[in-house]
């Protein structure tokens, strides 16, 4: 069904930033006394916090990312957001803070896309409207200790390409001498401190003239694990690989990706990569919500550079970025049904 005329904001669509612009609306919904609260609506883009609350202090807060898009023919949709509810429940309920039902965080990403629907890029400017929930832990407390009360807020706003240049090759460095999580860790869950973590070996990468670092397994440093904002996918021949860790965050572009191969004939291998095998694969792309796939034409570890292709995106992680892009925008049919559409 399409969405109803909409006057759009007055923006450069075409030239967005991967950064926040302000909307009109945001959504909360705050759990106190064992339930959580119905989402509503607020102008005020800012929150009020106690100095003791236990989110400040002690890490205790869960996020995700996910992308609202204007289809061919003028609907609004939004990406998996199902599977973005059952990983921030993952990640949750590894800090101990109530899941949030996935009918609540549906429910509230509809009412928040359909109240900000002019910030939701027009069709054919390569920009999106790009969804963050958060779950604060709140609420005055100095011992340490899961939060007695919680707030689940969802804003939203309008970006470009992640990277400027947008679906073009970079090269990435493996990083040695930083790990981001540890085995039995935090790895497999999208919290902030995971990415705390990350910053330290990202300005190391990006000091040495590397857009991106790739971290091996902190236990024996020997295996892939994944990039320093995505997960780590290479082609081999008519494979698509991707490794098996229990420290790295699972990906719901990796999996819509791995879905796609296999559609187009390709055979999923998730397994552990040795970093030297990485040398003779065809293709190798970084994925995630932000970037869908970034190329990766070059990697450089401990003084040697594998390099992939011409210095031009390759055959197979060309054809997996265009198919995705073009479901996520209606342009190919939704034989997977992972668009959720919103009614404006």
């Amino acid at each position: 069904m399409k969405s109803q005329t909409i006057t759009k904001a007055d923006l450069d669509w075409k030239n967005l930033p991967f950064n926040y612009i302000k909307t009109d609306f945001n959504v909360r919904c705050h759990y106190k006394n064992g339930k959580w609260s119905s989402p509503e609506l607020f102008a005020d883009e800012n929150i009020q916090m106690h100095i003791a609350d236990p989110c400040l202090h002690y890490g205790q807060e869960a996020f995700e990312g996910m992308k609202v898009f204007e289809t061919v023919d003028g609907r609004i949709v939004a990406f998996r957001p199902d599977e973005n509810a059952k990983r921030l429940q993952s990640s949750s309920k590894q800090i101990l803070i109530p899941p949030i039902p996935e009918d609540l965080f549906l429910e509230a990403t509809h009412k928040l896309v359909a109240a900000n629907a002019k910030f939701v890029p027009p069709f054919g400017t390569g920009a999106s409207f790009y969804v963050r929930p958060l779950v604060l832990g709140i609420g005055p407390q100095v011992g340490l200790g899961p939060a007695a009360e919680y707030v689940f807020i969802i804003f939203g706003t309008p970006v470009g390409p992640y990277y400027k240049g947008g679906f073009k090759p970079v090269k990435a460095l493996v990083i040695e001498d930083f790990d981001r999580a540890a085995p039995l860790g935090m790895g497999p869950y999208k919290v902030g401190g995971n990415y705390a973590a990350g910053l330290i070996g990202n300005a190391f990468g990006k000091e040495k003239g590397y857009p991106i670092i790739l971290y091996l397994d902190p236990k024996e440093k020997k295996y892939v694990d994944e990039f320093g904002t995505s997960n780590f996918i290479g082609i081999s021949g008519d494979k698509y690989i991707t490794p098996a860790s229990s420290s790295i965050l699972p990906s719901i572009t990796n999996k819509s990706l791995a879905a796609i191969s296999e559609e187009m004939g390709l055979t999923i291998e998730k397994r552990q990569i040795e970093i030297n095998e990485v040398e003779n694969f065809d293709e190798v792309g970084a994925v995630g919500t932000a970037a869908v796939i970034t190329p990766v034409n070059l990697i450089h570890y401990k003084g040697r550079d594998f390099k992939f292709g011409d210095g031009q995106p390759g055959p197979v992680i060309t054809r997996l970025y265009n198919r995705l892009t073009r479901i996520q925008t209606g342009e190919d049919e939704d034989k997977f049904s992972w668009l959720d559409e919103i009614s404006i």
